[in-house]
């Protein structure tokens, strides 16, 4: 029986080691995203990640022909957004820009409500439907539809700066 139990263990740690080898950069890589932290330094995103991927082992036996991917990425947006909610508020708007984040796409995303982020990762990142997007959300979706559009917008057309200004001419 032990000798049975140990193979299975095995067995089950080869499978986890060659999901984890094939799925995590991509799910770092949503994780940064998420975060909005650069990719060459981001400690929340390499944690969210770490606690999804732990979840998935968790789970591993009960996925029965359940894409592990799947169930990973759902375990990553859930643990953002309870993370974001707690350390946001509401995911609401009231979110300053991270540290850092200074750079190309990291400071575009950083504009966005962790709210917004989320829903575009997964949407537009990730590929799921809006439907399942909501149910994983727990919203409506006609919410997810408007947020989706509101974080394109926000991404498509930033908002301007201040007027640059004229040096007056004085007449002499």
């Amino acid at each position: 029986m032990r000798e049975r139990r140990a193979f299975q263990n095995a067995r089950r740690a080869r499978e986890f080691e060659a999901f984890v080898a094939g799925a995590a950069g991509r799910l770092l890589h949503a994780a940064t995203l998420l975060t909005a932290e650069p990719p060459n330094a981001n400690p929340r995103a390499r944690r969210l990640l770490t606690l999804a991927l732990a979840h998935t082992y968790a789970s591993w036996d009960r996925l029965r022909g359940e894409d592990p991917y799947d169930r990973a990425r759902q375990q990553l947006a859930v643990r953002f957004a309870r993370g974001a909610w707690h350390q946001y508020g509401a995911l609401g708007r009231s979110r300053p820009a991270p540290s850092g984040a200074g750079s190309g796409s990291v400071a575009v995303l950083a504009r966005l409500t962790p709210q917004e982020r989320l829903v575009l990762v997964l949407r537009m990142y990730e590929g799921v439907a809006e439907e399942q997007t909501a149910a994983l959300l727990g919203l409506p979706v006609e919410r997810v539809r408007a947020i989706c559009a509101r974080a394109m917008t926000t991404l498509l057309h930033p908002p301007r700066g201040p007027a640059p200004t004229m040096a007056k001419v004085v007449p002499s």
